[in-house]
């Protein structure tokens, strides 16, 4: 059995074909040109090029796979061109649902986002069945994946065979780019974070995010979706950890969100219209600190078989792998 994997040079993409490759499953890796390719260092497989929004890039790269893990997105707190969100995200899987269809695939999986559920208006951990409000899409990422998991549906509902996974915050080993949970950590590591907005957020190593769609790919129900998460904790308790881990001291100084909300609007702004890189403090993640997301996770485990690595361990791992590579 041949599967594609998508996205096979990011964080989840790169730990899903391993996770394949574990099971006995032959990976074919779609890679847009120019991709860092670190994340595929001592992984033996095959890869083509291919971009989202190139059709016969897609027809030829499923030729011969029965599977397909739609991993691939662009996953950022912000873009210089916002546009981007939509094209990759929402476009791109479009063109991959309908390749996938010509092509006849057996199955496919995609990965959604947590984002893309909701959380109960009276607060308590969300579920699969939890209806997201316009309110808690916030940013662009949020509601192009939105978007696209609501093609992947149509399309489910048409009758082609795809299951949806929604990850928590994954973290862990060959966090490359890395994602912004990663920078979390890696801020940690440096000793940034000397103040905190407190949110709350779901936990999952990402080695188990990766197992969470092998078996959805084997046993997940058609036009389901599937939380893969592990533990919920407050942004406090991960500093906890992550003192106890590195040494570096946790943050004590907690910030209204009030107080930091106008500096994250200045920081958008010098992002678009001077610098052009990144802003320091993400306008997006500071809205989203306005939910604690917190989710159930046992449809998964119970259906699904979902690992429940403990957070302490893959926040070690996280660590152990950001110091080996020189991140901090």
């Amino acid at each position: 059995m041949k599967a594609l994997v998508t996205g096979v040079t990011g964080f989840v993409g790169s730990a899903v074909a391993r996770a394949l490759i574990r099971a006995g499953t032959e990976v074919r890796g779609l890679v847009r040109p120019g991709a860092d390719r670190q994340a595929l260092d001592g992984l033996a497989i095959e890869t083509v090029p291919g971009d989202l929004n190139d059709a016969a890039s897609l027809r030829s790269a499923l030729h011969g796979c029965r599977q397909v893990y739609h991993v691939a997105a662009h996953y950022a707190l912000w873009a210089r061109d916002p546009s981007v969100f939509y094209k990759v995200n929402v476009e791109g899987t479009r063109a991959l649902l309908d390749a996938g269809r010509e092509s006849g695939v057996d199955r496919m999986v995609y990965t959604s986002t947590i984002g893309a559920i909701g959380l109960p208006a009276g607060g308590g951990p969300g579920t699969e069945e939890t209806p997201v409000s316009p309110a808690q899409m916030t940013g662009e990422y949020k509601r192009s994946k939105y978007l696209a998991e609501q093609e992947v549906l149509k399309a489910a509902d048409a009758g082609l065979p795809v299951v949806i996974v929604n990850p928590a915050a994954p973290v862990g080993v060959r966090d490359v780019k890395p994602t912004p949970t990663g920078q979390i950590i890696v801020d940690f590591m440096k000793g940034r974070m000397v103040a905190y907005v407190e949110t709350g957020m779901n936990l999952i190593d990402v080695d188990d995010v990766a197992v969470g769609h092998v078996q959805a790919m084997e046993r997940g129900r058609i036009g389901e979706r599937y939380i893969l998460g592990c533990r919920n904790l407050m942004l406090k308790e991960v500093f906890e950890i992550l003192g106890g881990l590195t040494g570096v001291k946790a943050p004590k100084l907690k910030l209204p969100r009030g107080l930091v909300l106008p500096l994250a609007h200045v920081n958008k702004w010098l992002a678009d219209y001077v610098t052009h890189r990144p802003p320091r403090i993400p306008l997006d993640g500071v809205r989203m600190a306005k939910y604690v997301m917190h989710y159930d996770c046992s449809r998964a485990v119970r259906e699904l078989g979902l690992p429940q690595t403990p957070p302490e361990v893959a926040l070690e791992k996280a660590v152990r792998w950001f110091r080996d590579h020189r991140y901090a």
